[in-house]
């Protein structure tokens, strides 16, 4: 079991490594299903290695200048706050209502990286562009309140803040994505030991796996087309948000009134972008005039 348990943590390094996420979205699956940790230790154990693992994997990204520094280190600063804070909110809720909660924001990140843009979609900035601070403070509270609370480094969703609001370039985007998870980590990390141990035995060898991991995926990324990456980069979110969301919906989940409240909450959001879209897109264009030459024939 311990062998395997090191060759999926392989894995964890190599997927952030390439993608800049998809650390914590294996690592509670590993921690809860191999190891058999309960799901707040797993996901306070997870904030450590997804933390460490993201910092080894984030210095060959930056020594190819695929890291935006200030974007990285003002959302990362708002990041932190903002997971300090779902980490200490994560100790009233019930471990399985954040694993299910955790699936649904996967499976909704992953559609917003794999539909194909709109023909007015945001382009990508410049290579030395950063954002506004306004965006950054706002994406990166939001985003990491959410990750703090369920336990993810969180670039499951920085990656698609900075590549799809912030418009930066993919690989950009999966550089700077490790500097913000690192952060945040270790203050979500903060909020979950107050009350929750971590088995460090298990934590350090699961780390030491996926460090290697991320430095072999780091240099992997530089190669991949931005668009095969961000592809690539979606469906493995979908993979892992189905499979974690079926491990979690057994009869006794199906009947609590948190999982409706949860799920009601998500229909709710996708129905309401949906509409939002539609009213858009079926708004009249506005009749343009020609001017016809008086010389024309």
């Amino acid at each position: 079991m311990t062998a395997l348990i090191v060759a999926v943590s392989l894995l964890i390094g190599v997927s952030l490594g390439i993608l800049g996420g998809g650390g914590s979205i294996l690592t509670v699956p590993i921690l809860v299903y191999l190891v058999g940790q309960d799901t707040k230790e797993a996901i306070a154990t997870s904030l450590f290695v997804v933390g460490v693992t993201s910092l080894a994997a984030l210095i060959p990204h930056a020594r190819a200048h695929r890291v935006r520094w200030r974007t990285g280190l003002l959302f990362g600063a708002f990041s932190m706050a903002g997971a300090y804070v779902g980490g200490r909110v994560a100790e009233y809720i019930p471990g399985t209502v954040l694993l299910i909660a955790f699936a649904l924001m996967m499976l909704a990140t992953a559609y917003a990286m794999l539909r194909k843009p709109r023909d007015g979609a945001k382009k990508a900035r410049p290579a030395h562009s950063d954002l506004p601070l306004k965006h950054i403070a706002v994406e990166g509270l939001v985003v990491g309140a959410v990750t703090g609370l369920v336990g993810s480094g969180g670039g499951f969703l920085v990656v698609p803040a900075l590549a799809i609001l912030g418009g930066l370039p993919m690989g950009i985007a999966v550089g700077t994505s490790l500097l913000v998870i690192a952060m945040k980590s270790f203050a979500g990390l903060a909020g979950h030991l107050s009350g929750v141990s971590v088995d460090w035995g298990i934590a350090l060898t699961v780390t030491v796996a996926a460090v290697i991991g991320s430095l072999i995926g780091a240099r992997l990324a530089g190669r991949i087309p931005q668009d095969a990456l961000r592809k690539a980069f979606g469906w493995f979110v979908v993979v892992m948000g189905v499979f974690v969301l079926a491990q979690q919906l057994d009869t006794a989940v199906r009947t609590h009134p948190a999982t409706w409240a949860v799920l009601g909450a998500g229909v709710t959001i996708a129905v309401a972008t949906r509409i939002r879209r539609r009213s858009r897109t079926s708004r009249p264009r506005p009749m343009v005039r020609v001017h016809q030459d008086a010389a024309s024939k």
